[in-house]
């Protein structure tokens, strides 16, 4: 009898220790699972892959623990796709674009102060630090010095030279409903030209001039103008100062006004990974991460103490338009609209 109790005690201690060890076990493989999901950002991105991925390398190199998964997109797309997402969001960060376009969704991102704020001009941050610009681009007439050389035509100085006879079916330009970028230098010809009311006149003749020619991707503007499929195209001054040692190919600042619209970076509201979010958004405007995409990338620093990259001109030796991101982001809708309505006519 002694002897069956005995047995029974030592089964029913080897039972408990074997629950306990399973306990301990699944708890433990429950924390792991937490930290896995917690070791990550998800990055909504429109830049170049260049950029982008020696921003998110060096961002990794500091922080191992964090995987950067990235999405990439237009910047239209992925506002929409962020939109879509608010009710169970999907991203933390939302990585470039334009002040505008992400002023027209800031109801979708939450207000964040980075870590870097004071090296950074009020002229770039959304008043209630929904969006945080990173990189001022001016917008720049991009052109293939062979082709106007070659034909006899002069180098274009200006949006209105992009009007004249001579330039019909030789500009590279993207449909704005399908790019920010392209969206951008729609409204910086309107600014230049009257404003959102009255620059219309011009349009017209701009898209009269492209002969019907618009291209679906803003990248292909100055693709194509390095490749010799157009003479001259509209685009960032990050995307023509990658060509400043070809001397076939050059850009000039539009002397009747041009824009240096911000890049941005935003916190997504009720983003997943909160806090891993907020140390990219501090990563990509620090001093180091700044340094980098100015000397390597051409992509002009925010920061106050870091110096512009070579082939760039200051900005205060650039003629621009006084920009209303405001009024471009409220009247988005009604500005793609109408242009919509030209290409139509």
């Amino acid at each position: 009898m002694k002897r069956c109790l005995k047995t029974v005690l030592s089964a029913s201690i080897m039972l408990l220790y074997l629950t306990a060890c399973t306990v301990k076990q699944t708890e433990t493989n429950t924390e792991n699972d937490k930290n896995s999901e917690e070791d990550i950002v998800v990055v909504y991105s429109s830049h170049d892959d260049g950029p982008l991925n020696a921003g998110v390398d060096m961002f990794t190199e500091k922080y191992p623990n964090i995987k950067v998964d990235v999405v990439t997109g237009g910047t239209g797309e992925l506002c929409d796709k962020i939109a879509g997402e608010a009710d169970n969001p999907v991203a933390d960060v939302m990585w470039g674009g334009g002040a505008d376009s992400l002023e027209a969704f800031k109801e979708y991102f939450a207000p964040y102060v980075c870590a870097n704020d004071e090296a950074i001009d009020p002229t770039y941050k959304e008043p209630n630090n929904l969006w945080i610009g990173e990189s001022p681009l001016p917008m720049v007439i991009f052109y293939n010095k062979k082709l106007i050389d070659d034909n006899g035509l002069y180098i274009p100085q200006s949006w209105n030279d992009l009007i004249k006879p001579e330039w019909k079916g030789k500009i590279a330009y993207c449909m704005p409903s399908n790019s920010g970028s392209a969206y951008t230098q729609l409204c910086t010809m309107l600014f230049a030209h009257g404003g959102i009311e009255n620059g219309w006149d011009f349009i017209e003749q701009f898209y009269d001039n492209l002969d019907g020619k618009i291209l679906d991707s803003s990248d292909k503007c100055h693709e194509m103008v390095a490749s010799g499929d157009f003479y001259a195209g509209l685009t960032f001054e990050k995307a023509a100062v990658q060509y400043k040692d070809d001397p076939d190919l050059g850009f000039v600042y539009p002397d009747d006004g041009t824009s240096a619209v911000p890049d941005g970076v935003a916190l997504i509201k009720n983003a997943p990974h909160e806090e891993n979010a907020k140390l990219f958004i501090d990563f990509v405007t620090s001093k180091e991460c700044q340094e980098e995409q100015s000397l390597d990338w051409g992509r002009r620093p925010v920061r106050s103490d870091v110096k512009i990259g070579e082939g760039l001109t200051p900005l205060s030796d650039i003629v621009t338009v006084k920009y209303n991101f405001e009024q471009a982001a409220d009247s988005k809708e009604d500005i793609l609209e109408k242009f919509n309505d030209i290409t139509k006519n």
